[in-house]
């Protein structure tokens, strides 16, 4: 075991016999009469070390005796710990690379892109069938595509194609026999020949021809009919086959269409409101007319012409298929 002095101004040890500290030069006062309480008593080295200081800047120990760290050249603070660094301290020494951060763990659904999806209505509302839209293109049909419908002979074999790219979404018509229906929030202008659906009924918009001079026959007898009244618009309802069916011309710029009360009727449609969908002629030259639905509960589907771009909420008619889209 070792013997010496301890240093009351710097903890070095020197040796037992030694007046002043070899460290600091500070006179360490050994009385050899210890009992008459002048002057300090030797102490044991090995029976009471004094615990490694560590710096307050950097953390690293600091040899017994030193008055500046070793590691970054801070002075030792009186009353610095001897354990570990407080949290706030910094951990490594200046110029050195500081702690990796923790690794972050990330929640497996925020790697997923959003997809739109195609919802089958069943009766009375009711949600089917979802068809998510995880390409760039989705065909649609009775025989051909990801999304067939074997059963309805409405359908051509490759009716429509969904088409999402850089975050939009639009539907195609494939030249199919019976076209696409995209059911309308705001009112649209559309040319003579559209196509819309009402309930079950499936009306053009059509131009009336400007009004020609009765003309007799060869003896000079005029051809007898009802009268002939002037109109700029007039419906025609098209029936199954392809055959048209009733014409229904205007009184003025506009007709109201409904199940009772309105220019045009269709009392035995239970798919149609009481007041359903508007269409007004827009010009004199019978070339712009504008479709407007009521607020139907089922509500106006016009065809589309080409390609049209769909939205979140929006309902698609293919053949007696209805389905609604859903963007997230």
């Amino acid at each position: 075991m070792t013997l010496g002095l301890v240093c009351d101004a710097c903890d070095a040890l020197s040796p037992i016999n030694a007046t002043v500290c070899q460290l600091c030069g500070a006179s360490l006062g050994v009385v050899k009469k210890a009992a008459t309480g002048e002057g300090k008593a030797p102490e044991l080295f090995g029976a009471a070390a004094p615990a490694p200081k560590v710096c307050a800047f950097c953390g690293e120990a600091i040899a017994p005796g030193h008055r500046f760290c070793g590691n970054c050249g801070k002075p030792v603070i009186s009353g610095a710990p001897s354990s570990a660094p407080p949290p706030s301290a910094p951990s490594t020494a200046p110029g050195r690379p500081g702690p990796k951060p923790a690794a972050k763990t990330m929640f497996f659904g925020a790697m997923q892109a959003p997809s739109p999806k195609l919802i089958l209505i069943k009766g009375e509302g009711m949600d089917g069938v979802t068809y998510v839209l995880s390409s760039s293109e989705h065909i649609a049909g009775r025989l051909e595509g990801a999304i067939l419908f074997p059963e309805d002979p409405l359908l051509s074999p490759r009716h429509a194609n969904f088409l999402y790219k850089d975050g939009r979404l639009t539907v195609r018509d494939e030249g199919s026999a019976n076209g696409v229906f995209v059911r309308i929030i705001k009112p649209q202008v559309v040319s003579s020949g559209a196509t819309f659906l009402v309930g079950e009924q499936l009306l053009r918009v059509d131009a009336c021809p400007p009004e020609t001079v009765p003309v007799p026959d060869e003896e000079g007898t005029y051809f007898y009919g009802s009268p002939k009244r002037p109109s700029r618009l007039a419906l025609t309802q098209l029936l199954a086959g392809g055959h048209e069916g009733m014409v229904f011309r205007a009184r003025n710029d506009s007709l109201s269409i409904g199940r009772e009360g309105n220019d045009v009727n269709f009392p035995d449609d239970p798919f149609i409101s009481g007041r359903h969908a508007t269409v007004t002629a827009l010009d004199n030259e019978g070339t712009r007319f504008q479709i407007a639905d009521l607020g139907s509960k089922n509500g106006t589907f016009l065809r589309v012409a080409g390609e049209a771009p769909l939205f979140h909420g929006d309902y698609v008619f293919l053949g007696q298929q209805l389905l609604r889209v859903e963007i997230t």
